[in-house]
């Protein structure tokens, strides 16, 4: 509880680790705020059937507060939700606002009162989005500082965020949106492509980083390495040159 975890990816597409964390946290009972900014409802859905979740039972039953952003977008574009008088948790894009408050409100609102359920969880897919729309990357920081603030201090849930990244990218905005987070994250899991290229029987490698540092000045982080396959309703770790093509 209270722990921020960073989804990193390069190189590779990380959202493996969304649907992981999706499925995991709404099996163990945990109230979810899923801000969807990449696929649609139909998309995760599909995926978490395969998991043996399923997000419409969960939105029913009030265990799951989905944001479709893609859905939010048209919406405030074409006005169909100020006419029916809802703002949009993404209401920057009309461009009344600069910063990310509406968007914050939305995932606090949703979080507020979790009933009988466990701990609070903000599930964010993915913080690169945000950038590609338009938003300041000090308005994206500090829309992940409130909600680290209100959801893992106040709270004592737990905040789970995916973002691209690219070493050699000129993109010096999401650059620094991902170096800041990295600075302030609990635990860090950094998706990665294979340095060698595509290999059927290796999909990449993950990067686990125990932000030890953080609590205690004098511990250093704790780093440790898989290699991954991707597989049709999971997927497999293990070290690297353990593969089935090595073996």
């Amino acid at each position: 509880q209270g722990k921020f975890t960073l989804l990193r990816d390069t190189r590779t597409d990380g959202s493996f680790l969304v649907h992981h964390f999706l499925s995991f946290y709404l099996r163990a009972g945990c109230k979810v705020c899923f801000v969807a900014l990449l696929q649609s409802f139909s998309h995760y859905n599909i995926v978490a059937q395969k998991l043996g979740v399923s997000l419409a039972a969960a939105k029913e039953r009030g265990q799951l507060v989905f944001l479709e952003g893609l859905k939010s977008c048209l919406d405030l574009l074409f006005g169909e939700e100020e006419q029916q008088g809802q703002p949009s948790p993404l209401q920057f894009l009309s461009g009344s606002s600069s910063d990310l408050r509406a968007l914050f409100d939305f995932v606090r609102v949703s979080l507020a009162d979790c009933g009988s359920w466990k701990g609070p969880v903000l599930l964010v897919d993915d913080l690169s989005v945000l950038l590609g729309l338009g938003a300041a990357p000090v308005a994206v920081l500090d829309f992940i500082h409130y909600c680290r603030v209100c959801v893992c201090c106040q709270l004592q849930g737990n905040v789970v965020v995916l973002v691209h990244s690219n070493e050699d990218s000129e993109d010096e905005e999401n650059e620094l949106v991902v170096n800041s987070l990295c600075h302030h994250s609990d635990l860090i899991l950094w998706a990665e492509g294979l340095a060698t290229g595509f290999c059927k029987d290796v999909h990449g490698q993950i990067k686990i980083i125990k932000r030890l540092s953080l609590r205690q000045a004098a511990q250093q982080d704790l780093v440790q390495i898989y290699q991954y396959k991707i597989q049709d309703r999971n997927v497999t770790f293990f070290a690297p040159g353990l593969s089935a093509a090595v073996l």
